[in-house]
């Protein structure tokens, strides 16, 4: 009996090692396929042109969602809720220029769970990298004021944001491991920028950054995202500019890369426009086309905690996209969210 008890326990751990086997594989070729335009800005008198570079966390069923809004005279954030996708488009905004975080420039933001200050962080870019705290992620009114993590601008990203032209410092991302938090942020020139503090010392403490990773402007350009596939896999995005031209001044698309470490270094994964970790390329829309850009957004994470843990297979991924042919400046292009459902992605 004893034998076959252990031929019965040997066979449970030999499934569950081929399921984390199988859970922590990335393939070299993603297939998406695309919603149509799921969120739109409101008819109201906030007037914004757009709706961007959305962070989003599932937390007690319901989809809980940040975003820039943006139109010709700059941008704020905002946020609201859902319990499934096909409501999304009536969830009601919430303005968080109306919370703690305040009226001014602030785009961008990044949503996560500190657990071990049992705060969600909502981290943005205000000029600088910064971040507001709230105990309720469901209390927009909640989050405090901002707070810097650097002094000033960085000396290496000042040199970074004038050569080869003028770029902007922008698109902040934290993600930590079991001992460091690390910041990314980009400069619009082709530098992807990492600096770190100790986990206990979060937010404060922060490092003066490094060059993570140095492309040509289109092929490295903004909007990075890091996520822990399990303890010793990360994957690596960012959006960059293909060769095509379009509203948003060239498609966008996302390479990605892998490491056994956040500070890296870094393989190039699907890491090309033809064939990217998500683009136009790759997707398939399930109605009508509405964009070429699949633009900046976040894969809808497994864990709600400072680590980013994602499973990577049936992944979903809430990106921005604009109209081909909209014809106004930067600020006042009419983006969109769009969701997008990885397709033979098995687990």
């Amino acid at each position: 009996m004893r034998f076959f008890l252990f031929l019965a326990f040997a066979a449970v751990i030999a499934a569950h090692s081929i399921f984390l086997r199988q859970n922590t594989t990335l393939p070299s070729t993603f297939k998406w396929t695309s919603t149509d335009i799921l969120v739109s800005p409101k008819n109201d008198s906030r007037g914004i042109a757009g709706i961007k570079d959305p962070s989003i966390v599932y937390y007690r069923n319901t989809y809980h969602v940040f975003a820039s809004t943006a139109k010709a005279e700059g941008y704020n954030l905002v946020y609201f809720n859902f319990t499934n996708f096909s409501e999304a488009g009536a969830a009601p905004f919430y303005y968080l220029d109306q919370s703690g975080i305040g009226t001014g420039y602030r785009a961008a933001p990044e949503v996560f769970y500190f657990e071990p200050q049992k705060l969600w962080y909502l981290i943005y870019q205000n000029g600088n990298a910064a971040y507001s705290t709230n105990k309720d992620i469901s209390d927009p009114a909640g989050w405090t004021a901002p707070k810097n993590f650097y002094r000033g601008t960085p000396a290496l990203i000042e040199e970074g944001l004038k050569t080869p032209q003028q770029g902007y410092w922008v698109d902040m991302w934290v993600i930590c491991d079991d001992a460091e938090c690390h910041l990314f942020s980009s400069d619009d020139n082709g530098r992807l920028y990492r600096s770190q503090t100790t986990l206990s010392s979060f937010p404060e403490g922060m490092s003066d950054p490094v060059i993570a990773m140095q492309a040509n402007k289109n092929d490295l350009f903004e909007a990075s995202l890091v996520y822990s596939i399990s303890p010793n896999l990360y994957l690596l995005l960012v959006e960059c500019i293909g060769a095509a031209p379009s509203s948003a001044g060239g498609v966008r698309y996302f390479r990605s890369w892998t490491s056994s470490s956040i500070s890296g270094p870094w393989a190039a994964l699907a890491a090309t426009e033809t064939n990217p970790f998500l683009g136009e390329n790759n997707v398939l829309f399930t109605g009508t086309q509405w964009t070429n850009s699949l633009s900046h957004g976040e894969i809808i994470r497994t864990q709600l905690d400072q680590t980013l843990r994602i499973t990577p297979c049936n992944m979903r991924f809430l990106y921005q996209g604009v109209e081909p042919t909209a014809n106004v400046t930067y600020n006042a292009l009419p983006w969109r969210l769009g969701l997008a459902s990885q397709i033979d992605g098995k687990c």
